[in-house]
């Protein structure tokens, strides 16, 4: 599910015009399959630089094709297997810490 952040973008005709089109140049098939010879249809236009708050209005990251890949469920997920939103972590005292600098968020 998109972050509060991205909810606008991702609901725009802008994105959802680049979307349909990146799917159509990609032959609407799963890009990390089609590297290992497996034809499986493309449903997740992914950003391969992830969508933050400070990049989130830059269309050379947005709407890039060169920052697109298409991918099928599975291969979606894994290449967001393991990503951790590091913006917090829990210390050892079980106090909240901030790892971003302020103002990043």
């Amino acid at each position: 599910m998109a972050k509060e952040y991205a909810r606008q973008f991702y609901s725009s005709k802008a994105w959802q015009d680049c979307r349909n089109e990146y799917m159509k140049c990609a032959g609407y098939l799963c890009e990390d399959c089609m590297k290992r010879g497996v034809y499986r249809p493309g449903i997740e236009v992914h950003h391969v630089e992830e969508l933050k708050p400070w990049n989130i209005h830059r269309p050379e990251v947005t709407l890039n094709f060169d920052n697109l890949v298409l991918l099928c469920r599975e291969c979606h997920k894994a290449r967001h297997k393991g990503h951790v939103d590091r913006r917090y972590v829990i210390g050892s005292d079980g106090e909240i810490i901030v790892t971003d600098p302020p103002g990043q968020l």
